[in-house]
Parts: structure tokens; C-alpha cells; sequence
């Protein structure tokens, strides 16, 4: 094995730089999308202060990375997250998912291979996320009716959906990416259903696995929140005669509680409200209005020697804390949802949504509950809050879709608009399937309409965009355009037929598959697949031999995000909403993406005629 000449310095850098790319991208606690920014400041800065030009002679320009932010593959992916929030916003689904879950009463087993095969084939024209917001709260539901676990059909129908998104050249951004780079750099366009019939053949493989043996693999679990349902009281804490807490400060209570009450209103006489400044004085008769635990409202009474009322009745044991009305729901913070990247305060969330958060969970992460200063969190995809309201405030937030409520109800939004947004999506579809128009010009057609219909408003569009996706397309772009100019992407190719030399197309094909798999397990699935494109071309050009099956092993192979929870976002909902472990993506993902591989390994080069 003879390795190839080391590349100049450029190209060096460039390479130094995806790796530190891919290492900031999987660092959860960095902000993907600053590292993405922090990945294009880089780049540019680089090439300002260190030109470049190439052995053709043209000066590699710093402001050319920025091409990304109008690129047409970035203007599909943000126009078709656009369109599919707007058939959630209408409800364009609903009647899916109500004929489901009727069926679900007549046989569970047929229910829920239909509720794969479906949840597969939307997601090959719709982004998974829509579906996967569809599929959740209804399989829940069922779960809750039939008093099965729900362990057992949540991940399944999430790897479902992400099957079924790699099988057209729209089913995911991922896709789209790829298709678009290979277009850039001088190959025939890729179109809709040129992958199909591979990715179809795998697929049904794959949901034959996920229907009869995932759930066998899989042990029962319990939503992290399920069992932590502390209900929240409104009481009022009554200030007698001779109670050590006359003539104190608000300040000077709060400390003698340890710093744990939290006192909304101050009632003083008949209905006179104080603010609860820290320098309140309180006197004989007055009131603290408190909303906290039937524990700790006890203790505060201990503390300050007060008489806890509810309403006008002393709570004792003949007239307990009473929570008529009130209901406990769990919120799934999902993209496009006003939650997303913000604090429950920045939000102002209780008296917004006039709900009590009682507790945060987090995939991977502990517990957060109501003492632990919850509401300077900053919420990110896949947290679930845990909710108290009253009953009618709950049915009301379902009824608008701006949260994604999950509950026995399962309740589903749905507008008059609905046929209209499912129409807008057809249409954008069979154009751009039937070659008329390209993809990105039909979904912003079909966004256009969707807001001229009222299907959307401009504050519901704006929400459904992703600063996360559109960062990490752009540098990844970035990225992918420097190691192609620079002679990074052919040097990372010479390396790999170096070190595979002798091997078959075909087996350097399924390497670079699997390679591809393996990465956007711990990357993002965007960055693995447009910094692959290029080199898989580079790596069909050393072989001599057509790139355009290369480029689709990469394609497929970034679509492989099953065995780790953080791979892609969907994985990350079903993750807190089942009470999944890491260990049940990497017990069930693993052999998942080995049927896959294997499947595609085959496959492909029989199509292709590798040999």
C-alpha cells in the first residue's frame, strides 16, 4: 500500500478543518448552531488573510463560501419544512390518523405494520419530522387505551420514517444536499425516483424487522415523567393574630422557608392585591397567594406559623387540597415550535399558555422539577415538559397545534384549510416529480400559496425555519466547495483506494458506505453527506468508473442515523416520549443499519453493474 503525496498547505488546512467541523458537531453541549458559524468564520477568515489560488490559476474568492445561503439545494430543504408545517397547522393529516387509530381497536398487530408502511411512505415526500409529530401522540394514546407499553412502537416507527425518507431525492434535506452538490460538480441531475427501487427493496426488509423483531428487543420502558407527577395547589397561606411573621418582610418570610415559597399576590383586607416586592411588610389578616406542592405548602405553614386555606374553607383532613379541573399533560418540544431555543421565562410561559411547568426532562440528562429553577433552561428539540392546567386551557393549546401535547386524548388539530395545504403539497410534488419544475422552485410556489390560502401565517412560517439546518447547510457547503477546490476532497480519496487497494468497486463502494453510516451516527447527517460527495466522486474518478452510484452509497449511507439517540432529531422525540435508553438505539439501531447496509451493498452495485 503506497499512500499518496502529502497536499499542500491549503489543503491541509481544510482538511484539519473538517475534522475539527465534525468534532465540534458532536459536542452536545456547543450549540450546533455556533459551531456551524464558528466553522465558516474560520474558513473565510483563512482564505482573506491566506489567498489561494488554484493550479488552473483563478483566485479562490473568501466571499464565494457564502453561496451557500442561496443555494438552491437550502431553499428547497427551508421550503419543504415550510409546506409540511403547514399540513400540521391545518391538520392535513388528521384523518389518517383518526382512521388509524380505529383500527388499531380491530387488530393492533396489522395496525401497527400499516402504521409503518405509512409513516414510511409520507415520509419519502414529507419531511419525518410533520409525521413523526403525527404518529406520536396516536400511538401514545393507544398505548394509554390498550395498557400495552409503548416502548415497542415508538422506535420502531421513528426508524420507519427515516427508512422511507432515504428512498427519493426529497424524502430528506439529507438527500436534497447531495443530489444538489453532485449537480454542482458536473454530474446528471439525480432525479426524484432514480433510487427508488433499491431503497424501496431494503425498506420493506427494514420494516419487516422493525414490525416482528425490534419490539422483542426492545424492554418495556416508562416515560421518564410518568411516574414524577407532582400536582401543583393554589393555596393561601393566612397571617393570624400572635404569628411570627407580623410585621416582617416578604424577604425575610421567603428566607425562613429555605428560599423555596414563591408568593404570587399579597392579599390584604377584602381584595385589595400587593405586588410581592421583598420589602412588603405583612400584617395581621393578610394572605400570601402560593402555588406549590401539598408538602411543601405544609411546611411553609409550619414555618411562618400561618393557616392554610384553600379558597375560604382551612385545609385539613376533613377538607383537603382540591384540584378539580386541573389536568397533568406532557409538551414534546419539537422543531418549529416556539419553545425551541428559548427559556420558559423568555417566553413568559405560565401566564402565556396559563400552565404550571412542574418538571423538564431531557434525553440523557436527570430529572429537572420545579426546584431546580426550570425556567432558565434553554429548551431544545425532544424536552418534555411536564404540565399542570386546567382541563379547558390544555384542550385549547391541542386545539391551536402551536404545542404538541401528549395525552390520552391524542386530539389532533384540524382547519377548513386542510384539503387546501394537502393539495399545495401534492402539487409540489407531482411537479417537481413529473421534471416541470425543479424542487426548489415548486415548494416555494407551494409555500407561496399555502400563505395566500391561509394555510400559513408569516409567524407560522417563520417558525417552521431551522437556524440549526440552515447554519450547518451553509458551512457544511462551505466545507465541501474548499476541499473540492483546494485538492482536499482528491487527496482524502487517494487515501481510501490506497488503503483499499485491490478491492473491488463494489467493496469500495460498501466501505464508503459504511464509513458514511458510521459517521452521521456521531456528526450531523447534512455535514457527513455533503463533505462525502465530493470525495465519493473524487474516489469513481480514481477507479474510472461512474461516480453516480457512489454518490448515492453516500446519500444512503448519511441516511443511516439508527443507533445512537442524538443521530437525528426524530430519534431524539421518541427518545424521551418512550423513555429510551442510549443502549435500546444502539440494541435496536445497530442491526438496523446492518440490514440496511448489507441490503444496499448488494443491491447497488448489481444495478450499477460494479463488479
Amino acid at each position: 500500500m503506497t499512500l499518496p503525496a502529502i497536499p499542500e498547505p491549503h489543503a491541509l488546512a481544510v482538511l484539519a478543518l473538517v475534522v475539527l467541523a465534525l468534532f465540534l458537531f458532536s459536542r452536545e453541549k456547543i450549540a450546533i448552531e455556533t459551531s456551524s458559524l464558528f466553522i465558516l468564520v474560520l474558513l473565510t477568515c483563512g482564505f482573506v488573510f491566506f489567498p489561494y489560488v488554484t493550479p488552473q490559476g483563478e483566485h479562490l474568492d473568501a466571499v464565494d463560501f457564502f453561496s451557500g445561503f442561496g443555494h438552491e439545494a437550502l431553499i428547497a430543504v427551508c421550503a419543504l419544512m415550510i409546506a409540511g408545517n403547514g399540513l400540521v397547522r391545518t391538520g392535513a393529516l388528521e384523518p389518517l390518523g383518526r382512521n388509524l387509530a380505529r383500527l388499531w381497536k380491530l387488530s393492533p398487530a396489522l395496525s401497527m405494520l400499516l402504521t409503518l408502511l405509512i409513516g414510511a411512505f409520507l415520509s419519502a415526500f414529507v419531511n419525518n419530522v410533520p409525521i413523526v409529530v403525527l404518529l406520536l401522540p396516536l400511538l401514545i394514546s393507544v398505548s394509554l387505551r390498550t395498557g400495552a407499553s409503548s416502548s415497542g412502537m415508538l422506535m420502531p416507527m421513528g426508524f420507519a420514517t427515516l427508512v422511507g425518507g432515504m428512498s427519493t431525492s426529497i424524502g430528506t434535506s439529507t438527500n436534497l444536499l447531495v443530489v444538489s452538490v453532485a449537480a454542482d460538480m458536473g454530474l446528471r441531475k439525480i432525479q426524484m425516483f432514480d433510487f427508488f427501487i433499491p431503497a424501496a427493496i431494503v425498506a420493506c426488509i427494514a420494516i419487516v424487522y422493525l414490525w416482528l423483531i425490534a419490539p422483542l428487543l426492545l424492554p418495556a420502558r416508562q416515560a421518564a415523567l410518568a411516574d414524577n407527577s407532582p400536582r401543583i395547589f393554589a393555596a393561601q397561606l393566612a397571617i393570624p393574630e400572635g404569628s411570627s411573621a407580623i410585621d416582617k418582610t416578604l424577604a425575610e418570610l421567603i428566607d425562613k422557608t429555605g428560599s423555596m415559597m414563591e408568593v404570587a399576590h399579597v392579599l390584604r383586607g377584602s381584595g385589595t392585591f400587593i405586588q410581592p416586592l421583598p420589602d412588603v411588610l405583612i400584617r395581621s389578616g393578610d394572605r400570601l397567594l402560593v402555588n406549590d406542592t401539598p408538602d411543601n405548602l405544609k411546611e411553609f405553614e409550619s414555618a411562618l406559623g400561618a393557616t392554610l386555606y384553600a379558597g375560604d374553607t382551612a385545609v385539613d383532613e376533613d377538607n383537603p387540597l382540591s384540584d378539580e379541573g386541573q389536568q397533568i399533560a406532557e409538551i414534546i418540544v419539537v422543531q418549529g415550535s416556539p419553545l425551541q431555543g428559548m427559556t420558559l421565562r423568555q417566553l413568559n410561559f405560565t401566564d402565556r399558555y396559563q400552565l404550571l411547568v412542574l418538571a423538564i426532562n431531557r434525553a440523557g440528562s436527570t430529572l429537572e422539577t420545579l426546584r431546580e429553577k426550570i425556567d432558565q433552561i434553554r429548551l431544545r428539540t425532544g424536552d418534555i415538559l411536564l404540565v399542570q392546567g386546567h382541563e379547558d386551557k390544555i384542550a385549547e393549546i391541542k386545539r391551536a397545534g402551536d404545542l404538541l401535547v401528549l395525552d390520552a386524548t391524542a386530539d389532533l388539530p384540524h382547519t377548513d384549510k386542510a384539503s387546501t395545504a394537502l393539495l399545495i403539497m401534492a402539487g409540489i410534488i407531482i411537479v417537481a416529480a413529473l421534471g416541470l419544475a425543479p424542487i426548489a422552485v415548486s415548494a416555494v410556489c407551494g409555500v407561496f400559496l399555502m400563505l395566500l390560502t391561509g394555510c400559513l401565517s408569516w409567524r407560522h412560517a417563520s417558525m417552521a425555519l431551522s437556524t440549526q439546518v440552515i447554519l450547518i447547510v451553509v458551512a457544511s457547503l462551505a466545507l465541501g466547495s474548499a476541499l473540492l477546490k483546494t485538492g482536499g476532497a482528491e487527496y482524502l480519496a487517494q487515501v481510501f483506494v490506497s488503503v483499499s487497494s485491490g478491492a473491488s468497486p463494489a467493496v469500495i463502494l460498501s466501505g464508503l458506505m459504511l464509513l458514511m453510516a458510521i459517521l452521521t451516527n456521531i456528526v450531523s447527517n447534512n455535514a457527513a453527506a455533503v463533505i462525502g460527495t465530493p470525495i465519493a466522486i473524487s474516489i469513481a474518478h480514481q477507479l474510472q468508473v461512474n461516480p453516480e452510484p457512489f454518490v448515492i452509497a453516500v446519500l444512503f449511507g448519511a441516511n443511516m442515523s439508527y443507533a445512537t439517540p442524538m443521530a437525528y432529531k426524530t430519534n431524539l422525540l421518541v427518545m424521551n416520549a418512550g423513555g429510551y435508553t442510549f443502549m435500546d438505539f444502539v440494541r435496536v439501531g445497530v442491526p438496523l443499519t446492518i440490514i440496511v447496509w448489507l441490503g444496499l451493498s448488494f443491491l447497488l452495485p448489481s444495478i450499477y453493474m460494479l463488479s
